[in-house]
C-alpha cells in the first residue's frame, strides 16, 4: 500500500503543534507495517536545507485560478522516510508557517501542487491522507481529476485527518474561482454558513474522515465543541472514524535525552529526582525533594484551560506544590501569568517562550504535569509527561480521556487523576488528591509512576488503525 501524507508540518523539519509530531511519528510507524508512506510539505524558508541534505529534483508550473506557478520539488530521505517539499519563495518565504493574510492562497497552492506533483515523483498514492484545513483543498483537487477522468488519479482514494476542528480555513466565497481555480460544482461542498470553509470541502468529499482520539470523534457531533460543523460531521458520520495518536519513543526518551539533568528509565527510576533538583537551583526554587513540583507546557490559550489555572494559582500554590509554566499564546494570559510569579515568585515561575530544552526538564523534573483543557483532540505532553515519569492530573475530555487512565487505589491501577467537569473546585480537587498521594504515601506514588512509564504509548497500535481505516475503502 502507498500512502502520502499531506501536511503543512512536520518533525523535525518544522513543528508548531501536535500535528508536526505526528507527521514525524506515524508514517514511520506506517512504514514498519508494510506501508510505503511519504510526506509532502512546503519548503518554509525556516527548513534548514543542507542540515537535512534537501535536494532539488525538478520544478513544475501548477495551475491556480488564472494563475501558472512555479513549484520547486526538492526530496530528502530522514530515518527512512521519503520527504518531499514544495517550493515557491512568494508563498513560503515568510517569518511565520501560519499567519499571514494570504494564507488562503498559499495553502491553496500548496494543496493542488501536492496532488500535481504525484506522476512528476513517480509515486502512484492507494490513499492521500490531507492534514487539517491547510491541506484540505488537496482532497478537493483530487476529487476534481477524478471527475475530470484523469486515469492516473481515477483509483486514487482520500482521507482527512482533523486535528483541531476549532481551524477551518474560512474564505469569502467570491474567491472560489478567482483565486482556488473552482468551478460552481464545488460550490455546494465547500460553502457553510455564508462562508467557504475548506475543511468542510474536504470533510464532505474524501472518503474517510478521521480525527485523533476515539472521543474526540464522538465530540465533535456535539455543536459545543464541533465549533459549527456538528450538522455536517453528523451527515458524514458513515466515515468518520477516531484513533488516538502515539509519540515517538526514540525521541522522547527519558533514558537518552541530552537535554536532561540526568537520563533515567522505568528501571533506574530513582535517579529522576536529581532532575527536579537541579531544575529547581535552575529556576531559583527552594530546592528540596520533598516540595512537589507541578509543571505545564502548552499554548496560553483558553481552549488549554489557563484561564482555570490562573483562577486557582493561589491555592495550587497554598497546597505547598512548585507550579512551573512554560509557553505562549494570548497575551492576557502571558500577562496574567507574569503577575502571578511576581506576586509568588517563592513558588511559581512563568516562563513565556517555547524552548525544547525547557520543555525536557519540565517533563523530567515536574512530579505532576497539569493539563486541563477544555477541549482537546489528543493532546501529547500528557503522553510526553507519562514517558518521563510526570503523573498527569486532567479534565476528562478528548484525548485526554482515551489516553489517561484515572488511578484506582483499590486496584492499583491507573496513572494520572482526573475530573469531569471544567471549574476551578473539580480541578483543585483532582490535584489535591493526586497531592494526597504525593505527600502520604510515596510507596503508592512510586507505584504510579511505573504504571505511568510502562503503559504503550508508542505509534503502534494506531498505525494499525489507519491501516485498517485505508483498507476499508480501497
Amino acid at each position: 500500500m502507498k500512502v502520502l501524507f499531506v501536511a503543512a508540518e512536520a518533525s523535525p523539519f518544522v513543528k508548531v503543534g501536535g500535528l508536526g509530531d505526528v507527521m514525524g511519528g506515524l508514517p514511520a510507524a506506517l512504514n514498519d507495517n508494510g506501508v510505503d508512506a511519504r510526506v509532502v510539505l512546503p519548503l518554509y524558508s525556516s527548513i534548514d536545507r543542507n542540515k537535512y541534505n534537501i535536494n532539488f529534483v525538478k520544478y513544475i508550473y501548477v495551475s491556480l485560478g488564472w494563475k501558472q506557478i512555479y513549484c520547486g520539488i526538492f526530496e530528502t530521505e530522514y530515518k527512512g522516510i521519503k520527504f518531499y517539499f514544495i517550493d515557491n519563495e512568494q508563498y513560503f518565504n515568510r517569518y511565520q508557517t501560519y499567519g499571514e493574510p494570504d494564507d488562503g492562497e498559499r495553502f491553496a497552492f500548496f494543496s493542488k501542487a501536492a496532488v500535481d506533483i504525484m506522476p512528476h515523483i513517480d509515486f502512484k498514492a492507494d490513499i492521500m491522507n490531507a492534514n487539517d484545513w491547510h491541506a484540505s483543498l488537496s482532497v478537493v483537487y483530487l476529487d476534481l481529476y477524478r471527475r475530470e477522468g484523469y486515469d492516473f488519479y481515477r483509483d486514487m482514494k482520500s482521507v482527512i485527518s482533523i486535528h483541531n476542528i476549532e481551524f477551518q480555513g474560512k474564505y469569502n466565497p467570491y474567491v472560489l474561482g478567482s483565486l482556488f481555480g473552482l468551478g460552481n460544482e464545488y460550490l455546494g461542498a465547500l460553502t457553510f454558513d455564508g462562508d467557504i470553509n475548506l475543511l468542510k470541502g474536504a470533510i464532505q468529499l474524501a472518503d474517510r474522515v478521521n480525527t485523533v482520539s476515539e472521543t474526540y470523534a464522538n465530540e465533535i457531533l456535539d455543536p459545543y465543541f464541533a465549533f459549527g460543523l456538528s450538522p455536517v460531521l453528523s451527515s458524514e458520520r458513515w466515515k468518520l472514524r477516531g484513533i488516538v495518536n502515539g509519540i515517538d519513543y526514540d525521541k522522547f526518551n527519558p533514558e537518552s535525552d541530552n537535554m536532561i539533568s540526568q537520563n533515567f528509565s522505568l528501571k533506574t527510576l530513582d535517579k529522576k529526582i536529581k532532575n527536579k533538583l537541579a531544575f529547581q537551583e535552575e529556576m531559583a526554587l527552594e530546592v528540596s525533594e520533598d516540595i512537589p513540583m507541578i509543571g505545564m507546557v502548552t499554548r496560553l490559550t483558553g481552549q488549554k484551560g489557563i484561564d482555570l489555572v490562573v483562577e486557582a494559582a493561589e491555592h495550587i500554590l497554598n497546597m505547598g506544590a512548585q507550579l512551573v509554566i512554560l509557553g505562549t499564546g494570548d497575551p492576557y494570559f502571558e500577562e496574567q501569568l507574569r503577575n502571578l510569579e511576581y506576586r509568588r515568585h517563592d513558588k511559581m515561575r512563568s516562563i513565556i517562550m517555547f524552548s525544547n530544552e525547557l520543555s525536557s526538564k519540565i517533563y523530567a523534573s515536574s512530579d505532576i504535569f497539569l493539563m486541563p483543557s477544555k477541549s482537546e483532540p489528543c493532546g501529547l505532553s500528557q503522553l510526553i509527561a507519562m514517558r518521563y515519569g510526570s503523573i498527569p492530573v486532567v479534565n476528562r475530555v478528548g484525548g485526554l480521556r482515551d489516553t489517561v487512565e484515572p488511578f484506582d487505589p483499590t486496584r492499583m491501577t491507573g496513572y494520572g487523576f482526573t475530573f469531569e467537569s471544567y471549574n476551578v473546585y473539580d480541578m483543585l480537587d483532582a490535584i489535591k488528591r493526586a497531592l494526597d498521594v504525593y505527600n502520604y504515601d510515596q510507596k503508592t506514588w512510586k507505584h504510579i509512576m511505573r504504571n505511568a512509564m510502562d503503559h504503550d504509548m508508542t505509534w503502534y497500535n494506531s498505525a494499525k488503525k489507519y491501516l485498517d481505516m485505508y483498507r476499508e475503502v480501497l
